[in-house]
């Protein structure tokens, strides 16, 4: 009380205007009665979580998108609890349970194993740190002495939170997340939900507003500017939209983004790329006037989104990721830069480069120029390259190539590649059914293949074979002759030149018997059985 006066004499400001005590907001508690949420969509194991650290005294809940998601009757894809345990806490309540991460440390509960785990993300309530709230948590009795030493460092000059380990109680926790939608608690066993900005409203109302005052929140994490934009077009579908005063500084905030380290913006551009909202978050971009400038790759894609190849890349990931299935960053990212390598590649074809270093080179100069060292060149480059490099080793049908491939471990990956380019018409639509039949063939049906594909390679080399004349060396200096023979191709026969009608005619050889052997009698020279047949 004697604090609130204080304030109220030296002229502090009222909760929810900048340059005071932030607005932590008075808490809420909603009953079921009026809630509305079904307990059969929250997951079991989360509840366990929640009840496991009730029972040990502390307070937990149900936090974040879930409970949105939850009010909304939507059964949510990930489940986040908060507490006031300690990560160390945590960890100790639990047989499988891992404490993650630098700047935000949190612990991971691990249930089951192999590819049927889930993993429930436990944080403990953070207090709200910006240069004017640091005090208020200094006085805080549960704030440790250790926290308190490295709070001078937690928020830089421009109002960025560099580091954010103090913890605190719930209002403040709930005050240092983003949108109101995103800051509501559940309680799955009284069912209770604490609410203490209003976010039921807001999502009765459908509306993304932020949490005090936009400017100053975008400033203290710049991250929020793109998280924006992905709840935006993540809820964009079910009606919600921004409201005019969290939108307004978007495009000015942009700039803040530079103090961003590239390795974290690399993952924020794939988070809004590989969501399943691929095509609602360019719309939403666009539509904000935020197309350009947030991060270089992201601008490739959004200008790329309307051509048919990288438009059908990001509706497949989409449609993937609604369908619970695993989707890789360098399959997309290869799509959005193929233009750049099949341009680069052809450029050196022209130059008469050979057809595999070329496009080693293209691949090199689209790796300099697009991506730089984000990725460390490492898997995501090697899968990338990888994906490209296939392309044209599906044009190669015979030999023991088909069997090669399909035994190579990113052999799916490359051919999904293969089967877009076909679906837009870069390649022809009979290639990737023949490879999709191949791969899931038995050995028998591969035979049968592998001989129509050598059929198809005849029928395709006799229509494409030039008309050819044979001239004696003493004819008329009017008779038109061929060009000169390219570098390592076989010279005609002495005495003989080509005249050719079209282009420079195929190499030719004549066939010369040895004594005995006749034509397919086995000699050496001899035509195979099947020539020309």
């Amino acid at each position: 009380m004697i604090k609130k006066f204080i304030d109220k004499l030296l002229g502090k400001s009222t909760p929810g205007t900048s340059g005071g005590k932030p607005h932590f907001g008075k808490r809420e508690e909603v009953p079921a009665s009026v809630h509305g949420i079904n307990p059969e969509l929250v997951d079991r194991r989360a509840a366990e979580v929640v009840a496991t650290l009730k029972q040990a005294g502390f307070e937990a809940y149900i936090v974040g998108g879930a409970v949105r998601d939850l009010l909304l009757g939507l059964r949510p894809k990930d489940f986040d609890v908060a507490t006031n345990a300690t990560p160390e806490q945590v960890k100790g309540l639990f047989r499988r349970a891992f404490i993650i991460g630098k700047r935000f440390r949190i612990v991971h509960v691990v249930h089951g194993r192999g590819r049927e785990h889930e993993v429930i993300e436990v944080s403990t309530f953070r207090a709200y740190l910006d240069n004017s709230a640091a005090g208020q948590v200094s006085g805080n009795e549960k704030t440790s002495k250790a926290q308190l030493a490295g709070m001078q460092h937690a928020v830089d000059a421009s109002g960025r939170v560099l580091r954010d380990n103090v913890w605190g109680p719930q209002d403040e926790d709930a005050t240092r997340r983003d949108f109101t939608v995103n800051a509501m608690y559940y309680d799955p066993v009284s069912q209770i939900v604490v609410d203490y900005h209003k976010g039921i409203q807001d999502a009765k109302k459908k509306t993304l507003r932020m949490i005090g005052d936009p400017a100053t929140r975008y400033r203290e994490d710049p991250v929020r500017i793109i998280r924006a934009v992905r709840f935006a077009a993540k809820l964009s579908p079910l009606g919600f939209t921004i409201d005019a005063k969290s939108a307004a500084p978007l495009v000015q905030s942009q700039a803040l983004l530079a103090e961003v380290p590239q390795s974290r913006m690399f993952d924020e551009m794939l988070k809004l790329l590989q969501t399943g909202h691929a095509i609602a978050t360019i719309e939403q971009l666009k539509k904000l006037g935020m197309a350009k400038g947030i991060y270089p790759l992201l601008d490739v894609a959004v200008e790329r989104a309307d051509t048919p190849f990288v438009k059908a890349a990001l509706v497949d990931t989409d449609r993937r990721v609604n369908e619970g299935k695993p989707v890789a960053p360098s399959f997309l990212l290869a799509c959005v830069l193929w233009e750049d390598v099949r341009n680069g590649w052809q450029e050196r074809l022209n130059q008469r480069q050979h057809p595999l270093p070329a496009l080693q080179e293209a691949i090199d100069e689209v790796f300099d120029k697009r991506i730089g060292d984000v990725s460390g060149r490492g898997k995501l480059a090697a899968d990338m390259r990888e994906i490209w490099v296939m392309q044209p080793r599906f044009e190669k049908r015979v030999g023991n190539t088909p069997f090669g491939m399909v035994m190579q471990p990113r052999f799916r990956a490359g051919f999904d590649f293969m089967r877009l380019r076909a679906d837009v018409g870069e390649v022809e639509e009979a290639l990737a059914e023949w490879w999709q039949d191949f791969q899931a063939a038995d050995d028998e049906r591969r035979d049968d293949l592998m001989d129509q594909a050598r059929e198809e390679q005849k029928a395709r080399q006799k229509a494409q074979q030039p008309v050819v004349k044979r001239v004696p060396r003493n004819a008329p200096a009017a008779a038109p002759r061929a060009a000169a023979p390219a570098e390592g191709a076989d010279y005609p026969e002495e005495g003989m030149e080509f005249a050719t009608e079209g282009s420079a005619p195929k190499k030719r050889r004549r066939r010369r018997r040895k004594p005995g052997g006749g034509a397919g009698g086995g000699g050496e020279g001899a035509a195979p059985a099947t020539a020309g047949e």
